[in-house]
C-alpha cells in the first residue's frame, strides 16, 4: 500500500483505462501542456497533431461565449512554491521529465506492512497517481509567477499573530483525535482543496467540468463533490455579513478570458492561514482545444505584505466526474477515534503495569 494519509475509503472506478504521453507545444510563457493520447495496442502512442501556427481562436458556446466547456485536470508535479534548490524560473523539457520521474518512483514506493503508514488503500491500484491520468505539465519551477523568486510574500504582523493564535487554539483543543471537531476540516469530509477558490491541485481526483448557461459558468469540483455557481450578470457581491466556505463568486467576460472575483470567505477555511478579507482573481483563458491557462492572484493585506499570482495549466481529461463518496459520518471518523482511545488505553495500562512493577 503506498501513502500514509489517514483517509475513507472511496470507490472509484475508469481512472487508470488511459495511457499518455507528452508532445511539447509551448504556450508563449514557458507553460507545456501534457496533451492526453491513448496508447494504441503496438504499444507506441498516437501523436498528437502539431499545434497550428496562428493564435487559437476557442469555439463558441450557442449565446456567444468563448467555450470552456468540459472536463479538465490540474494535476501537476509543478510545485506552489520554488524548491529551495532551485534558481531559474523554467526548467528545460529534460530537467521537466526528470522530476517527474522522481516524483512518479516515490508515489509508487510501497510503504511498510504493519505501520501507521500503511494504513491506506494502494493508489498506484486505483490509478491515482498523478503518473497514471492525465497532468498538466509545467515547465515553470514553480506555480507562483508573481513576486519573481517564485514564493508566498511574507506573512504580516497580524498574519503570523492570526497563525500563532490558531496553534494555540488547536493545541489547548487537545490532538486532532481527541474529538471531531478537532479534526482537520478535509479529514471530516466537509471541503477539500480542490473547490478553491483558487482551483489547486488536489493530489489525486484533481478533476473539473464546466458547463456554460447564458449568463453563468458552474463549475463542478471532483474532489468531494463541490460545485461553483458564478453569475456573469453584473449583479454585486452580497454584504459582508453573508459568508461561504467558497466565499461568493461574480464573473466577467474580458475578451475571450473568463475573470471571477471572489470575496465573502467564512474564514473557517482558509487557504494558506488567510483572513476573511481574502479576495481571489481568477482567469480562464482556452488556448488550445485540449488546454485552459488559468492564472489566479491572491489579495489580503491582512495576512500577506503584497498581493501574489500563479499559473495552474488546466488539461483536457476524459469525463464523466465520478461521484466522490466521502461524508462525515463516514467509518472512517468513528474508527480512527477510536483507535485513538484504544492507543490511549494500552498506554495507561503499560504504565499502571509498570509502576505495579
Amino acid at each position: 500500500m503506498t501513502h500514509s494519509r489517514i483517509a475513507p475509503l472511496i470507490a472509484l472506478a475508469g481512472l487508470a483505462v488511459l495511457a499518455w504521453t507528452a508532445p511539447a507545444r509551448l504556450d508563449g510563457q514557458g507553460s507545456v501542456v501534457q496533451s492526453p493520447v491513448v496508447a494504441n495496442t503496438s504499444g507506441s502512442p498516437a501523436r498528437a497533431a502539431a499545434p497550428a501556427s496562428k493564435p487559437y481562436v476557442p469555439p463558441k458556446t450557442a449565446d456567444g461565449q468563448p467555450d470552456l466547456q468540459g472536463f479538465w485536470t490540474n494535476s501537476t508535479y509543478t510545485p506552489l512554491e520554488r524548491p529551495a534548490n532551485v534558481t531559474k524560473e523554467f526548467y528545460t523539457l529534460e530537467e521537466a521529465l526528470a522530476v517527474e520521474k522522481s516524483a512518479a518512483a516515490r508515489e509508487a514506493e510501497q510503504t511498510e506492512p504493519g505501520t501507521v503508514a500503511d494504513v491506506h488503500y494502494d493508489f498506484s491500484q486505483f490509478g491515482l497517481d498523478r503518473s497514471q491520468s492525465t497532468f498538466a505539465r509545467n515547465l515553470r519551477t514553480s506555480l507562483i509567477v508573481d513576486p519573481a523568486d517564485g514564493k508566498i510574500p511574507s506573512l504580516t504582523a497580524e498574519g503570523q499573530k492570526r497563525a500563532a493564535d490558531r496553534a494555540a487554539a488547536r493545541k489547548a483543543a487537545g490532538g486532532q483525535y481527541d474529538a471531531v471537531e478537532n479534526m482537520p476540516i478535509g479529514s471530516r469530509c466537509i471541503i477539500m482543496g480542490g473547490a478553491g477558490p483558487p482551483l489547486m491541485n488536489a493530489g489525486y481526483n484533481a478533476n473539473y467540468q464546466i458547463v456554460q448557461g447564458p449568463g453563468v459558468v458552474m463549475i463542478l469540483t471532483e474532489m468531494i463533490h463541490d460545485v461553483r455557481i458564478i453569475p456573469l450578470d453584473g449583479r454585486p457581491a452580497p454584504p459582508p455579513g453573508v459568508r461561504q466556505w467558497t466565499g461568493v463568486s461574480r464573473g466577467r467576460w474580458e475578451g475571450t478570458t473568463l475573470v471571477v472575483e471572489t470575496t465573502n470567505f467564512n474564514g473557517k477555511n482558509p487557504f494558506r492561514g488567510a483572513s476573511e478579507t481574502l479576495k481571489v482573481t481568477e482567469r480562464f483563458t482556452r488556448v488550445a482545444p485540449d488546454q485552459i491557462s488559468y492564472r489566479f492572484t491572491v489579495e489580503d493585506p491582512s495576512t500577506w505584505a503584497r498581493p501574489w499570482t500563479a499559473e495552474a495549466p488546466m488539461a483536457k481529461t476524459e469525463g464523466p466526474i465520478f461521484e466522490f463518496a466521502c461524508h462525515e459520518s463516514n467509518y472512517g471518523i468513528a474508527n480512527i477515534l477510536a483507535g485513538a482511545r484504544a492507543d490511549e488505553r494500552r498506554a495507561a495500562e503499560a504504565a499502571a503495569k509498570k509502576g505495579s512493577n
